[in-house]
């Protein structure tokens, strides 16, 4: 049932932001349709730990989101410098990651991660490990080193 409540507040606060009318009328329609949505989903078992992971928001999304703002900052300060050097700055590495995450999502959010940031790329994603592209030694270094493996592991609430 919390996965339920937490999908109606998402579509309320998502439903708010896009639609710009805040007259009683449209707001009333607006919670009765978040409401349906949220029953139509428990209904369907949608609204399960897969598809709505409200633990991730208890577990440390919210202080993991800032660090990969940061990191994608950096690599984009990176990628921009690499870029006015020329090309005989960028010496491409195919380097394959073992995650540590045990559930599909947070290898998901792992891929997804390095993909987020500038001169990475993930591949391919499998149960052993993900296969990226990085644009430098430096870059594939930095990503086998595991900080953000650890923090997407810390994240889901995992040891790590």
């Amino acid at each position: 049932m919390l996965n339920a409540l937490s999908l109606f507040v998402v579509c309320a606060i998502f439903w708010l932001l896009l639609s710009g009318h805040y007259t009683p009328l449209i707001l009333t329609f607006g919670v009765l349709s978040c409401a349906l949505v949220a029953w139509i989903g428990h209904r369907m078992h949608i609204d399960d730990e897969e598809g709505h992971p409200v633990r991730l928001f208890t577990h440390g999304l919210v202080r993991y989101w800032p660090w990969l703002a940061w990191e994608i900052a950096k690599s984009s300060v990176g990628v921009a410098l690499l870029v006015w050097r020329g090309a005989g700055a960028i010496h491409p590495n195919l380097v394959r990651v073992t995650p540590s995450q045990r559930s599909a999502l947070g290898r998901v959010i792992f891929a997804n991660s390095i993909t987020l940031t500038p001169g990475t790329c993930s591949l391919d994603v499998t149960a052993d490990g993900i296969l990226v592209h990085a644009l430098t030694a430096g870059t594939a270094a930095d990503l086998e080193s595991g900080e953000m493996d650890r923090r997407v592991t810390r994240m889901e609430g995992q040891d790590g």
